[in-house]
């Protein structure tokens, strides 16, 4: 049971909590804080077991016609597993959230909140964000808010570029993403931002998001803000130039991997400049 939630938390997408947590921690200038471990935690499998669990359970029509679904891309899980998964979700998000209003400050609590419900009613009507074009990308913004939550949270000041850029980041990687979709969505009646847009309109918009994340990174790291645009422009222009949903499935390996190298290299420089006492 337990390795079927796990499964069902795609463990491949962490990077995008707690990576972000992690950062944001030592954007702060402190390697590890106290305050910062149970929200550390949070955002691994409970976290991520809340977005992609009610996330399977709303799309379990879509799933069904998806062929990645079953794989680490993701689960396709059973209708009698849908109580299992919400009693889960329950179980290891609440004692946390009880958790960070007792001990947090009410404006990170705040944060906390909206991020959980930005997330929640993605998948979940009566707002269903994912199917509402453009509102599917512009909520999975959320994705930079623990950039955002770390420093609130360890009352210190957020490296505001950081935060928008990656807020910015976020909304151009959601449609790019789904252009591998667009067949399943299309039948099962799901109007996504990559639907509406199609192929190369989608190639565009995450061209311009992703420009706009480079400008604010570049505000706080040059090299990161190179790295980004070198691998975003290579999504970007191969989309543009084969603009169908195959050329999404092939690219989406490389867009899982976007985080990772842009994460552990910015990760590298920032730790770099804490161990020799040059980060503020």
């Amino acid at each position: 049971m337990v390795a079927r939630l796990v499964h069902i938390s795609r463990p491949v997408l962490w990077i995008n909590t707690i990576g972000t947590g992690v950062l944001g921690m030592w954007l702060t200038g402190q390697l590890l804080d106290l305050t910062a471990i149970p929200i550390l935690l949070w955002l691994t499998l409970p976290f991520n077991l809340l977005i992609y669990g009610v996330n399977d359970i709303f799309d379990q029509d879509t799933d069904a016609l998806n062929p990645r679904k079953g794989s680490i891309e993701g689960a396709r899980i059973r209708s009698s597993e849908v109580r299992l998964i919400l009693w889960a979700v329950a179980v290891s998000n609440v004692p946390f959230l009880v958790w960070f209003v007792i001990a947090l400050p009410p404006l990170a609590v705040g944060v906390i909140l909206l991020y959980t419900a930005v997330f929640v009613f993605y998948s979940a009507p009566p707002l269903r964000f994912k199917a509402r074009p453009f509102l599917d990308a512009l909520s999975n913004a959320a994705y930079g808010l623990p950039l955002l939550i770390m420093p609130v949270a360890l009352q210190a000041p957020p490296v505001w570029p950081a935060v928008a850029g990656l807020l910015a980041w976020s909304v151009a990687k959601h449609p790019f993403d789904a252009v591998q979709d667009i067949e399943e969505d299309r039948e099962a009646g799901i109007v996504t931002t990559a639907v509406r847009l199609g192929p190369r309109g989608t190639a565009l918009w995450s061209g311009v998001w992703w420009l706009a994340a480079t400008a604010l990174f570049a505000v706080v790291s040059i090299p990161v803000a190179v790295l980004n645009a070198v691998i975003a422009g290579v999504l970007v222009v191969w989309l543009f130039v084969r603009p169908t949903p195959v050329t999404g499935r092939r690219l989406y390996p490389l867009s899982v991997a976007f985080p990772y190298i842009a994460g552990s290299f910015a990760s590298a420089l920032l730790l770099a400049a804490m161990f020799f006492g040059t980060y503020p």
